[in-house]
């Protein structure tokens, strides 16, 4: 197990039948499968939309433009990730009335409680 450690770990992924915590229980024994079951925390994409498309396409420009590099700990990270999103939020066109410009929250959660 690569994070024996982790208290939660966040599973986003699509809806398909066999992404449920039933399925972990085909797969373990009882008590594992209840184990595994509590530890993830499950996040479901949109039935009909592109939700990991994009998320997809945060991650992979995130990566290529600020992440190229091996980086040594959480808080290099955490402050790489928030320089990366400052500049692209800057250099983001605003939308018009009260709304913010979109920001990757997934990035942000995942940085911030991993």
């Amino acid at each position: 197990m690569h994070f024996p450690d982790t208290v939660k770990i966040v599973l986003v992924q699509d809806n398909l039948n066999t992404h449920k915590p039933a399925s972990l229980y085909e797969a373990f024994p009882a008590p594992e499968a209840r184990r595994l079951v509590e530890r993830f925390e499950w996040h479901y994409t949109p039935k009909h939309g592109s939700w990991l498309d994009m998320a997809e396409s945060e991650l992979g420009v995130l990566a290529s433009q600020c992440l190229d590099r091996r980086i040594a700990d959480k808080q290099i990270l955490a402050h790489e990730v928030n320089a990366c999103r400052t500049t692209a939020t800057s250099t983001t066109p605003r939308p018009t009335g009260n709304s913010k410009p979109p920001t990757p929250a997934l990035l942000e959660k995942t940085v911030h409680s991993a």
